[in-house]
């Protein structure tokens, strides 16, 4: 060895690992390949060349479809890390400074309970000296935060319509209709009939997922009838599992009420709409926004990569 870097093989070796991650989130060749801007067969190549090197099977392919073997799960949380010290190291050497300050961050309630966690846990690894603020509050109110100027990044349902910001949808999340078990029968199909004569558990007055009810319903009138609301998500979730009525939740946050039999998901004759989330940034001048904007982008898609792709997706 002369001490010389293989710079291609090295740039190579990360461009498999970009790929694979990417792929495993989206579980598609064509929608992979389209994103990375190149073909279907370099992807391909790109994933045996990674096996090749790790010397093991990271997929599985049925037909159309794959899945990703044991080694490939811990390949794949193994290279998400990879990929984010790596741009992390990136930023650090190309400003050795680093960021500094304080980054104000608002969430409502589905991204806190969600991916935000490992969001500030990244920016922590990446960025140790800058201080971390974040607030849970409900989509008008961290809208207006924005406006004021008192919140750098806000996660919510609804974008930033002001000159200065930027605004993009972070996630989406299905829903589900769900209840108490011992209110609602999970082999029925229930018709939008059957769930407006019962109580409803929604989101607070002129949110998003409010103003989705009565176009759900077909009738303005529901919103007169049996309809609690809360500006508190674990609120709503409270409420649904003691038996005040059914509400529509993102599936993914309730998971765990699922499996341990708290809340039953009812079978609908129409689904309800999923729910975008929109990520809404400052890109004033001095602003440190657009690194942690990157750091964002990669708890989600690592968030999404991991669970059911039918319940999160970006």
């Amino acid at each position: 060895m002369d001490g010389r870097i293989d710079r291609a093989r090295g740039t190579m070796r990360l461009a498999h690992l970009e790929t694979f991650v990417v792929l495993a989130r989206l579980r598609n060749f064509s929608r992979t390949a389209a994103q990375l801007n190149t073909t279907q067969p370099a992807i391909s190549a790109r994933i045996g060349a990674l096996e090749s090197d790790l010397g093991v099977r990271l997929i599985e392919r049925a037909g159309r479809h794959f899945h990703l073997t044991p080694a490939g799960e811990e390949t794949l949380r193994a290279a998400e890390k990879i990929l984010a010290d790596y741009a992390g190291l990136k930023l650090r050497l190309s400003n050795p400074r680093g960021l500094r300050g304080t980054v104000r961050i608002g969430a409502i309630d589905a991204i806190v309970q969600t991916w935000l966690p490992r969001f500030v846990e990244s920016i922590r690894r990446a960025h140790p000296q800058v201080e971390i603020e974040v607030i849970a509050d409900t989509t008008v109110s961290l809208i207006a935060a924005m406006r004021q100027g008192d919140l750098d990044i806000a996660f919510c349902m609804e974008p930033v319509l002001e000159e200065g910001y930027r605004n993009f949808v972070v996630c989406t999340y299905a829903m589900s209709w769900v209840g108490s078990p011992s209110m609602v029968d999970p082999a029925r199909v229930y018709s939008t009939a059957d769930l407006a004569a019962m109580p409803l558990i929604t989101f607070q007055r002129n949110s998003p997922p409010y103003r989705m009810i009565a176009p759900y319903f077909q009738d303005e009138s529901v919103l007169a009838s049996q309809l609690n609301t809360s500006n508190s998500l674990p609120t709503m979730i409270r409420l649904a599992i003691d038996g005040f009525g059914i509400a529509a939740i993102p599936t993914v946050v309730i998971q765990r009420e699922i499996a341990e039999g708290q809340l039953a998901v009812l079978k609908v004759s129409k689904p309800f709409p999923p729910l975008s989330f929109i990520a809404s940034y400052h890109t004033g001048p001095g602003g440190h926004t657009e690194p942690v904007i990157e750091l964002a982008r990669q708890a989600v898609a690592s968030f999404c990569g991991e669970v059911d792709p039918t319940l999160a997706w970006v």
